[in-house]
């Protein structure tokens, strides 16, 4: 017989949760556990396990649930707009804080960071999306811009237009990056004729394109690495 006094089932659940967060460390928390604990703050009063999971079996996975538009988000049962913005919040506060940790140092030098960073930010985009990232002297990050936005498979790219904004910047060198909506990172013959035209364009400011890099759902493939520059 339930009494007055008795706990609902969820909220033993989450002081569990929070325990093993608290003794054993987030590494040891499943990606829909995570989930859980962002979601545990945010709906106080409910048990907030099926929603987690609800997430990420409609995203795909943690990164792909922090990638998703507020629209998208708002369209999984128990998840409304606060929620939706609280998320939001995180996925944003996650790409500041990597940003950041890459402006500390050369870029080139942490290039792992680099990676890892581009992946983040641009392997669920459904649309094509071309950002540069405009490098110092010292290949320190000036900034990091989106130059065009596209469809499904095409961002239009003006190399006038990146060597004018490098130009404005004071950057002495970039690297190119791109996303292939479709998740497959191999370039393309218009990928490569592309960058070629940027760095012709760039030649006589004697601006150097350190690398292209595309990214998708399979990763991140370097045209440096890949012998294409």
């Amino acid at each position: 017989m339930k009494t007055g006094t008795d706990k609902p089932h969820w909220q033993g659940h989450r002081e569990r949760l929070r325990g093993k967060l608290l003794s054993r460390g987030a590494a040891a928390l499943d990606d829909y556990e995570i989930l859980e604990v962002l979601l545990m703050a945010f709906i106080p009063r409910r048990d907030v396990k099926p929603i987690a999971k609800a997430l990420e079996a409609k995203f795909g996975s943690l990164s792909g649930v922090l990638a998703a538009p507020a629209a998208d988000l708002v369209k999984v049962d128990g998840v409304g707009e606060t929620v939706a913005a609280y998320l939001k919040a995180v996925a944003e506060m996650q790409s500041r804080a990597s940003l950041q940790e890459i402006r500390k140092r050369e870029v080139i030098s942490s290039w792992s960071a680099l990676l890892e960073y581009v992946r983040r930010e641009m392997q669920h985009e459904t649309r094509e999306q071309f950002r540069v990232l405009f490098l110092d002297r010292k290949n320190q990050l000036i900034a990091d811009e989106v130059m065009s936005q596209g469809t499904v498979d095409h961002a239009p790219v003006y190399p006038r237009e990146i060597a004018r904004r490098a130009l404005e910047l004071a950057a002495s060198s970039l690297i190119l990056v791109h996303n292939h909506p479709s998740g497959d990172t191999t370039p393309s013959r218009a990928d490569i004729d592309m960058t070629r035209e940027i760095i012709d364009a760039l030649i006589p400011f004697e601006i150097e394109v350190h690398d292209h890099l595309i990214a998708g759902t399979g990763g991140v493939t370097s045209f440096r690495s890949a012998g294409l520059i």
